[in-house]
């Protein structure tokens, strides 16, 4: 131990730790460290790469530890030791049983421990930051202390087994402490109710969402289905907004539910539950589609929605029926329409709403649920059908499908008629992302549970490149700890293994991510390996293309490079060579919403980049583009804003240059 304390100073003083933003954990088990650093792409190094050091608690000192920290290297010290006592963390006799925290990052979340942990009660020197502390008592439970160029944060504890159980925003107080993520990414998509953001600054929000690596927003169409002048002059607002930064906008619909105001106008179309009665479950007021003349009048409707705004694409979500409790509560079941009975009854001779009388039989109910699943893959076929006809006059139009998910947890398919192995063959004959939706059932389930649904539908389509998934960060009705709702470590944790399976991870949904978590979420959905190379070059190598942090101007493979923002380098996929340049060209590529597969430097007022996209692709550049050619041939490109074009899905070759 204590040669390998010595060892560790043998980096020269000189080189900063933010060129390394690596982790090592130099003493004892690395416990849960690799989780906890892993899910914002910080990699394991040796104790002589890293620019971030863990000792755990009984942790030998030496003397160069300090010179160490006054260089650039944060030190992170768990509990008590002669290292601890060395930077001024004092264990003193007094003692605290730990149930619950408070933390800075986000003081009105309750932070509660599984487990209750009696620990000492410690003092903390001059000029430390104290980020949370025990909620009863106000005992320091993780502090920080900026020293030199570096910094040191001390915990009372270890982070637990998974690295969030007792402090869930460990990675917001090492950015506090000068942690710069070493990967961005834009992979996310994230859902969107505008009755949440009504009187908000539009432009602010888009910023903030293009930051945190959202690349499309999916907003709910059903409050836009009903045509209105002052929430269309909104979303009108939203749309144009988003596509300035570079965000897509997906129609949402939650179909059968279609508006407030259908409902009220069509009361004879309305679903029936088991008891017979309007199915107004929750928020959603359910129509019965399988009605000729319903389904003929909503996609009418839906038609007038899609072609009234310059939507993206369209999310057909959650086109099945309810509930979660299944035949077990009638209050809660459909579909018990009419037009469902009497085909049901047509087709097996009695009336499926005799289930919950006399016909209470598990073979009874096994010809109805196979029925009903049945039902479901056809009204979505129709659905996808339908919506594929405005591909016509809108040939960019994405779709999307939003589908539960049944194979991780089976019971889905009989709750709510929910089978992806008859959907997902449709692949074959319709062009859509499969959106796979986590269950509420195991929203308490840890984060390696998105490798086991990939390879279950992996195993089900040879469409794996349409496969997306969905996750719901909202607050759990399970006992869960630290906290209801996913956020800190668990969350980044969810969105870095979700983006390891996954070509594309949602959210769910915008307004319920919260603030001390936005500035990690595009680094947690990254896929990268970065190493320091001689003469200050940088390799860096990712599955999906990555940004790289990067000031100033760069070189990329020993070539001018024109894509970056000043902030950011996006580099293709792949390995590549970064170094710093002298200047920047005047052309330059700030951002692109698709998959860069190359771009150059022209000249100083000409970029050309290919990509990669499904939906329409977006770029923006540093001047407005004067000409545009696609493929060789002069375009007309889409505005989407002073600086942004709307570029043609599939794979393509453009040569910008701007004024």
């Amino acid at each position: 131990m204590r040669l390998l304390a010595s060892l560790l100073i043998a980096l020269p003083a000189c080189v900063p730790a933010a060129v390394l933003p690596y982790y090592s954990v130099v003493s004892g088990d690395p416990a849960a460290w690799p989780d906890v650093f892993s899910s914002v792409g910080v990699e394991l190094r040796s104790a002589l790469e890293a620019g971030i050091l863990v000792a755990r608690a009984g942790a030998p000192n030496a003397p160069d530890w300090p010179a160490r920290v006054d260089s650039g290297a944060i030190l992170v010290l768990e509990g008590e030791s002669p290292l601890a006592t060395n930077f001024g963390f004092h264990a003193g006799k007094a003692r605290v049983r730990v149930t619950s925290l408070v933390d800075v990052h986000r003081p009105t979340m309750p932070i509660t421990w599984e487990r209750p942990v009696d620990l000492a009660v410690f003092s903390v020197p001059d000029g430390a930051r104290i980020f949370a502390r025990e909620r009863w008592s106000g005992a320091p439970m993780v502090a920080g202390l900026k020293r030199g160029a570096g910094a040191v944060l001390w915990i009372a504890a270890p982070p637990g087994e998974k690295g969030y159980e007792r402090f869930p925003y460990l990675l917001a107080t090492l950015a506090d402490l000068g942690l710069d993520p070493p990967f961005r990414s834009s992979r996310l998509w994230a859902f969107f109710d505008s009755s949440y953001r009504l009187r908000v600054d539009l432009d602010y929000f888009a910023a903030r969402w293009r930051r945190s690596g959202i690349a499309a927003l999916h907003v709910a169409a059903w409050q836009y289905y009903d045509a209105d002048p002052e929430r269309d002059a909104y979303l009108a607002k939203l749309i144009e907004t988003c596509h300035r930064e570079g965000i897509l906008v997906y129609a949402w619909l939650e179909l059968p539910h279609v508006s407030g105001k259908f409902w009220n106008d069509h009361p004879e179309w309305r679903e029936k539950t088991g008891v017979l009665q309007d199915a107004q479950l929750d928020w959603r007021k359910l129509m019965n589609l399988a009605n000729p003349d319903c389904f003929r009048t909503v996609a009418n409707g839906v038609g007038q929605l899609i072609n009234r705004f310059d939507w993206d694409g369209v999310n057909l979500a959650e086109l099945y029926f309810e509930s979660l409790e299944g035949v077990g509560n009638p209050s809660r079941f459909t579909p018990m329409n009419g037009d469902v009975r009497a085909d049901f009854h047509r087709l097996n001779g009695f009336d499926p709403i005799e289930i919950f009388g006399k016909r209470n039989d598990e073979n009874s109910r096994r010809i109805f649920l196979e029925y009903r699943v049945g039902l479901a893959r056809r009204i979505q076929e129709q659905w996808l059908t339908e919506l594929e006809s405005l591909r016509k006059p809108k040939p960019h139009l994405d779709l999307v499908l939003t589908h539960v998910d049944d194979r991780f947890d089976t019971s889905m398919r009989d709750s709510i008629g929910a089978d992806a192995s008859r959907v997902l063959p449709l692949l074959g004959q319709h062009r859509f992302t499969f959106l796979i939706e986590d269950p509420a059932t195991i929203w308490n389930l840890g984060p390696q549970r998105y490798h086991t649904i990939a390879d279950r539908y992996r195993a089900l389509t040879n469409k794996t490149e349409n496969l997306a998934i969905d996750l719901n960060i909202v607050d759990r009705y399970q006992d869960v700890y630290p906290t209801r709702q996913q956020t800190g470590t668990e969350l980044f944790q969810l969105v870095h293994n979700a983006s390891a399976n996954f070509p594309r991870v949602a959210l769910y949904f915008e307004n319920s991510l919260l603030p001390p978590d936005l500035p990690f979420l595009s680094s947690a959905a990254s896929a990268a390996t970065r190493s320091q190379q001689p003469e200050a070059k940088t390799l860096v190598n990712s599955i999906a293309g990555v940004g790289l942090p990067w000031k100033g101007a760069a070189t990329v493979d020993d070539q001018p490079w024109p894509v970056s923002d000043g902030e950011t380098l996006w580099l293709p996929p792949g390995p590549h060579v970064v170094a710093a340049a002298q200047e920047s060209a005047a052309a330059r590529l700030l951002y692109l919403n698709a998959e860069l597969k190359s771009a150059r430097t022209v000249s100083s007022e000409t970029v050309e980049f290919r990509y990669q996209s499904g939906p329409r692709a977006l770029a923006i550049f540093n001047r407005p583009p004067r000409r545009v050619q696609i493929d060789g041939v002069e375009s007309k490109a889409m505005s989407g804003g002073p600086t942004t074009l709307l570029l043609p899905p599939g794979e393509h070759l453009v040569l910008a240059t701007v004024n």
